[in-house]
């Protein structure tokens, strides 16, 4: 399978691991985020970490848009569910992430919501065709992938006229997260995250391109490195991290050419300009409330907003205290500093969003058993 099995191939990581330890200057330590949930997968996967020279670190980031989401908005998506005549459609990890009192809209659906999994907006969209008298709301979440697709399906229910459709909508911004992170004030009592480079977001960068991040290379001398999601390259990657923290310079460089072009996909772009704006503040989890880090509909959809329909009304959340999933987002904590971690909190009873998400860094240790100590013979 073309751009697949040829960035698996066993001898070629070796290579590239012989070149990453010639690379590395043994006097120093390297320091260097993932901050997609996809690459911190494939780094557990495949063992990638195994390969890598002794002094580089690889830190989890918050790229994951399942874990970022807040209780509080979790707990407001569960009460449309139950308390408004509505069928409440999304995506399949999101069934599962623990609100308030460890409910969940799977929970819901259990005591008779009528929540239903789709695979994508046009299935919400079918839904609210088929029930013409039903309210259908689409709890919309995700980075700059899957905000085209949420933006085409109001525009399609414009189109189509239709009244009982709308979106509840969640959707955030990469550059923000990751200025959130790489821009945290030292303090006393916080020394700060410091960072020698960030492996940037693949599918992100399909969309928004590479010029977004060159505030990072500008303002804060981090390099940034673009990569896909396959093994060899997130080695890669990390490879021009490495070289370019030896030299001294901060970039943005696109290991991941066959599909993200610099400019990024200008349709997309359009298309969510349209739809949406840029939200003064919004909450997430592990980072607090992030300014113009979210979007919202705009006025000339507004008919679409959900959160303009129906009256939401959640709350103060009540956190799990064990849970470390926010210190996890921010890169301060792995999943094994989690004292709930393998024990009360596995994937089939999930504590926490980390756990629960699919691109989670929890589930990513755990699926793959990274943390597992060699038992004895």
């Amino acid at each position: 399978m073309k751009y697949i099995e040829e960035f698996r191939d066993g001898k070629l990581a070796q290579g590239l691991s012989r070149a990453l330890h010639n690379a590395v200057d043994p006097t120093r330590t390297y320091r260097f985020m993932e901050f997609c949930g996809g690459h911190t997968h494939a780094i557990a996967r495949y063992g990638v970490e195994d390969l890598l020279p002794k002094n580089v670190r690889m830190i989890h980031g918050p790229g994951c848009p399942v874990c970022v989401l807040p209780i509080r908005r979790v707990d407001a998506a569960i009460a449309l569910a139950t308390q408004h005549d509505v069928i409440l459609c999304t995506y399949a990890d999101l069934m599962r992430v623990p609100g308030s009192g460890y409910d969940s809209l799977i929970k819901a659906r259990s005591k008779g919501a009528d929540v239903r999994m789709v695979y994508s907006t046009l299935d919400a969209l079918k839904i609210a065709q088929d029930n013409p008298n039903t309210q259908v709301v689409f709890f919309a979440i995700g980075f700059e992938t899957t905000t085209p697709p949420t933006a085409a399906a109001i525009k399609r229910a414009e189109a189509l006229e239709l009244t009982n459709f709308s979106v509840y909508c969640n959707h955030v911004l990469t550059p923000a997260a990751m200025r959130a992170i790489v821009g945290k004030p030292t303090t006393e009592e916080n020394s700060g995250l410091v960072l020698d480079g960030l492996v940037g977001p693949a599918h992100v960068s399909v969309v928004i391109g590479l010029q977004p991040y060159e505030e990072f290379t500008n303002d804060y001398k981090i390099p940034v490195v673009i990569a896909g999601f396959e093994p060899l390259d997130v080695m890669q990657s990390v490879l021009q991290l490495i070289r370019q923290a030896n030299d001294g310079r901060a970039e943005v460089e696109n290991e991941y050419t066959r599909a993200v072009t610099p400019e990024g996909n200008k349709k997309a772009q359009a298309l969510m300009e349209e739809v949406f704006e840029i939200k003064d503040t919004f909450e997430w989890r592990g980072l607090g409330f992030v300014p113009n880090s979210a979007l919202k509909i705009r006025k000339n959809f507004e008919q679409f907003d959900a959160q303009k329909r129906f009256a939401i009304d959640v709350p103060v959340p009540q956190e799990n205290k064990a849970c470390a999933c926010g210190d996890i987002l921010r890169g301060e904590k792995t999943p094994t500093d989690c004292k709930i971690f393998g024990t009360v909190c596995t994937p089939d009873n999930p504590m926490g969003a980390c756990m629960v998400s699919s691109e989670g860094a929890c589930a990513a240790h755990w699926t793959y058993g990274r943390f597992r100590e060699e038992q004895p013979l």
